[in-house]
């Protein structure tokens, strides 16, 4: 009987982590989004915060994009060969780009520059006690810290969704122009002609929806970030992976949803 005690203890504390980590989770969300419609809003700072998550992130979601598009190109090309359908290759860059790998490879290098730099600089500001001291002076950490943060990742992760997807039907025109020797009126009226307004709002709900993750999760574990410097690296990572896993899975969800919507 009290091997079964001590067990049930152990399985409590194993547990109770966890959980106590998603409900501070959601705790942090609620406050960020009654935030949003709450004074001050902090204009200037959801604009820094635009510029240095947004315009920081073009170079590399650029190059994601265009080296996506072309080796999307080559594969879809090398799959419809066996049909004779080389000349459908378009079709199916324009519709894998904008439904999937322009949202989640965008929030994936999102992920990757900003969860990590959200989560180590505010982890930074925490272990240096920086955050303590606002709270001393009256100042909410969640209205000035997660608000202006969460705002601009939702500003401009659909738009950089866009850009990716644009220069990814760049790249794929670049692949079939040159080595599958396509015309370009071909390839860009089968590719624009593929897209329904269901791929379109797909394409641009999604990021909408990942940037909260980008955001939330970087903020969460900069918040909670322990044990000085070496504790700031622990947070980068987690943000991380955390981010990254949440993005598939909310991925996931979501196709579900827009399969069943559209009948297939």
């Amino acid at each position: 009987m009290l091997a079964s005690k001590f067990e049930d203890r152990a399985l409590l504390d194993f547990v109770k982590e966890p959980v106590s980590a998603v409900q501070d989770f959601f705790f942090l969300t609620g406050r960020a989004f009654r935030n949003v419609v709450r004074k001050p809003h902090y204009g200037a700072d959801i604009i820094l915060q635009m510029d240095t998550i947004g315009v920081g992130s073009i170079p590399i979601v650029v190059l994601v994009g265009l080296f996506s598009g072309a080796v999307m190109a080559l594969q879809m090309a090398r799959a419809l060969s066996t049909y004779g359908q080389v000349g459908r290759t378009g079709t199916l860059v324009s519709i894998t780009l904008v439904r999937e790998l322009g949202p989640v490879l965008t929030a994936i290098m999102m992920a990757g520059r900003n969860s990590s730099g959200i989560a180590s600089e505010l982890g930074s500001m925490k272990v240096t006690e920086q955050i303590d001291a606002m709270r001393a002076l009256g100042t909410d950490p969640n209205q000035k810290l997660v608000m202006p943060r969460l705002v601009a990742t939702a500003i401009m992760e659909p738009l950089l969704t866009a850009i990716a997807d644009f220069v990814g039907l760049f790249g794929g025109w670049v692949i079939a122009s040159t080595i599958l020797k396509l015309s370009s009126r071909q390839y860009w009226s089968t590719a624009w002609q593929a897209l329904e307004w269901n791929d379109v709002t797909q394409g641009l709900l999604k990021p909408f929806v990942f940037a909260f993750v980008v955001a939330l999760v970087g903020c969460y574990y900069g918040l909670r970030t322990t044990g000085g410097t070496q504790g700031v690296g622990r947070s980068t990572t987690q943000a991380v992976v955390m981010a990254v896993v949440l993005i598939f899975v909310l991925d996931l969800m979501m196709t579900k949803i827009f399969v069943f919507q559209s009948g297939v």
